[in-house]
């Protein structure tokens, strides 16, 4: 059970806290708050990730470059990054030196004072962040991919803004978001470390426990399912760039698990993945050809990406549709469903053998569902995941009149 190898706690702010031990000489520690993107305003756009930057830029009783020394002088790191509905602020440190991590990201989340000189210079930071963008179309056609999906709604906009919103943001306006968005109920402060719990949990007290407790709850809007559009773009590029895809399951959704399986199968990282053997493989066709699902709280995305030679562009999406027709016809065979059932497994296992990467899911997991299944519990998930599931799932999504497509060409 999770609970013999997780150890949990929440201070009376309603902050919570997770532990692992892990008899490792490095630590790795984090606090995901439950605050994105998706909580901006319009006007806002760009914000939350902008506070990412900007908060390692001093707090009441530190310069910047006593933050960035703080745990960087003594070998560790200190990083942060922002999603459509996350913020988090990380690091990994010798075993010696969690006391001062967990005290430096107390002073970062609660005491910041985004000073203005400060926030001047990491503008131009972003801003060449943003327009970095331009230059990277394979990236940046999954932004436009998801603004096509969405439109107006939240999740539509750009996680770093736009140019004229982050020249617009002040000191004031940053502690205002963080004001109205920034909740102790919303946070959970993770650790895979040789710390010993109980101690651990009272260091986490010491320097988090005496904050003010905040509630938020969340009312984000709410989505609108759209007809599916198709748009080109003329980009001076040697290759030609497409994504076809929708909308999906919420990481909520019990359907969610099968679906998971499905996309690994189809286009997931692993070389044996339909898409890969018979598009590329096969053909020769495509550098890159790949499939995603992101999982929001409500929604999700599911999209195809594929990077060809202009010349090749439309008999690769033919062969895309024909690959997702064939799972909408027939129920998998039980002897290639347990197959690739095994790889996911065997994928997971690999993952989660890093202690930062699972330092962060275990944050985000405890942060979204109020508990933490173990590896053990993801493995008898998929177990349970049948044929006649991934069937109902691939004739749900993989609907022709569903699929949107975005082209550069």
């Amino acid at each position: 059970m999770a609970q013999d190898i997780y150890n949990l706690h929440e201070l009376k702010n309603g902050i919570r806290l997770i532990h692992r031990y892990s008899p490792s000489p490095v630590s790795h520690c984090g606090i995901t708050i439950n605050v994105g993107s998706r909580d901006e305003t319009e006007s806002e756009n760009g914000i939350a990730h902008f506070i990412e930057h900007s908060i390692f830029k001093g707090t009441r009783k530190r310069k910047a470059f006593q933050i960035l020394n703080r745990i960087d002088g003594v070998g560790g790191e200190l990083n942060a990054f922002t999603t459509k509905e996350e913020t988090c602020i990380y690091g990994c440190f010798l075993h010696s030196y969690y006391e001062r991590f967990l005290e430096l990201l107390s002073d970062i989340v609660f005491n910041s004072t985004f000073p203005e000189k400060e926030i001047a210079k990491e503008k131009v930071v972003v801003i060449d962040e943003i327009n970095s963008y331009q230059d990277t179309p394979f990236e940046l056609i999954y932004d436009e991919f998801e603004k096509q999906l969405f439109h107006s709604h939240p999740l539509g906009r750009l996680i770093l803004g736009t140019p004229e919103n982050v020249n617009s943001f002040t000191s004031e306006a940053i502690k205002a978001f963080i004001d109205k968005n920034y909740s102790t109920d919303q946070m959970v402060i993770s650790i895979v470390s040789s710390i010993d719990c109980e101690k651990w949990f009272s260091l986490a007290e010491k320097y988090f426990g005496g904050y003010e407790k905040k509630t938020n709850k969340k009312q984000r809007e709410k989505i609108l399912v759209r007809k599916a559009e198709r748009s080109i773009y003329d980009r001076d590029t040697y290759q030609s760039h497409a994504i076809i895809g929708t909308m999906a399951y919420g990481y909520k959704d019990e359907k969610k698990a099968a679906f998971s399986l499905l996309n690994n199968m189809l286009g997931g990282y692993a070389m044996n993945s339909y898409l890969n053997m018979h598009i590329r493989e096969k053909y020769g066709f495509t550098y890159t050809i790949e499939s995603n699902y992101t999982a929001y709280s409500d929604v999700g995305v599911f999209s195809i990406y594929a990077g060809t030679d202009k010349k090749y562009m439309d008999k690769t999406l033919r062969l895309i549709n024909k690959e997702l027709e064939k799972f909408t016809q027939n129920p998998l065979a039980e002897k290639t469903l347990q197959k690739f059932k095994q790889q996911m497994k065997g994928q997971l296992a690999i993952t989660c053998d890093s202690n930062q990467n699972e330092m962060l899911s275990i944050g985000k997991m405890l942060l979204n569902f109020g508990k933490v299944d173990t590896l053990q519990d993801t493995y008898k998930t998929i177990d349970e995941i049948s044929s006649n599931q991934i069937l109902e799932v691939a004739q749900e999504i993989f609907v022709p009149e569903r699929l949107s497509i975005i082209q550069y060409v």
